[in-house]
């Protein structure tokens, strides 16, 4: 998560004017807006690639994909993010151009700066959306994949991928090889040595 670029607390439709000036995108949390860190080629390749593969397979059923610049509206309606790839089949959200409440999938491509909040503050909200049903998390320097689904009971459930597994995205009928999923994307550049 960036640093907070406003610095006195706003409401949400404070936020969501405010922002629509701004020529980054941000965050909002508790009444803060974040700014949005720019993401390595590796970061934007992975996020094309599951992005490409959804739109291809949910060509001409009610679903859209949406990459990082599509807003998403918390479950409590006072906090606001960008997904990295986001799915949703719902007719509301085909009506909004501009904001997306119902989400069915959700991915985020993580990174060292951001995994941590991706995982736990950020995660800790989507888990609220009533429609969401599935949570990709992927982490390029293992090539793992960790899917969260929600059972019929509400509760979140693990199922990680390794990498040269094939990922299953229930919530869409879609399974990604590993091939696909990390076409085009570099190894992690070796640690320095430590000194």
């Amino acid at each position: 998560m960036g640093h907070a670029a406003a610095k006195q607390p706003m409401s949400a439709a404070e936020f969501l004017a405010w922002e629509a000036e701004q020529s980054e995108r941000h965050d909002f949390v508790a009444g803060e807006a974040f700014a949005m860190a720019g993401a390595e080629d590796r970061h934007v390749t992975a996020c094309l690639n599951v992005a490409m593969a959804l739109r291809q397979h949910l060509a001409g059923s009610p679903c859209r994909t949406y990459m990082a610049d599509m807003k998403l509206q918390a479950q409590d309606a006072q906090s606001y993010f960008y997904p990295d790839v986001m799915v949703t089949c719902s007719a509301a959200d085909r009506a909004d151009p501009l904001i997306k409440r119902e989400p069915r999938l959700l991915v985020e491509v993580l990174s060292p700066s951001t995994g941590a909040y991706d995982r736990g503050e950020k995660f800790a909200h989507y888990r609220r959306l009533e429609s969401l049903a599935e949570m990709v998390f992927i982490d390029l320097d293992s090539r793992r994949c960790d899917v969260y689904r929600k059972g019929a009971d509400g509760l979140w459930v693990l199922h990680p991928f390794e990498r040269d597994e094939t990922l299953e995205l229930a919530s869409v009928a879609l399974r990604l090889a590993p091939e696909q999923l990390f076409a085009e994307i570099d190894e992690a550049p070796p640690s320095a040595p430590k000194q």
